[in-house]
């Protein structure tokens, strides 16, 4: 999976379709790719944790756990697509299993809802 890293990438996932949980938000977005030729792009994913959600330990724990979380649920990303995970407190109480539950529960609703 590509990191996003630019901020120009991080808006346009956010312009997606989105799907909330408790211990985060999934924002995605299809690349649009003009250029022929060009193979399958791997998905893109990004994290953010804004500064409501706590100090930098606590950010930077709800961002390792989101990461371990995409990991886990890496099969479920599809190609061509960005996404982003905006992270939330609930994110440090909950139990690992139900955040790899709900990210893999919230991406399957993304991808059904672009099919329909």
């Amino acid at each position: 999976m590509r990191r996003l890293k630019n901020r120009s990438e991080f808006l346009k996932a956010a312009r997606g379709q989105r799907v909330g949980r408790a211990a985060f938000s999934l924002q995605a977005n299809a690349l649009d790719l003009a250029e022929p030729g060009l193979g399958p792009v791997d998905p893109g994913i990004g994290f953010t944790v804004t500064k409501q959600m706590g100090n930098s330990p606590q950010r930077n724990r709800i961002r390792r756990r989101l990461r371990a979380a995409a990991k886990a649920c890496a099969s479920g990303f599809e190609p061509q697509h960005d996404y982003v995970l905006v992270g939330r407190r609930e994110a440090l109480s909950i139990p690992y299993g139900q955040l790899v539950t709900d990210l893999a529960a919230a991406i399957s609703k993304i991808h059904l809802k672009k099919k329909s």
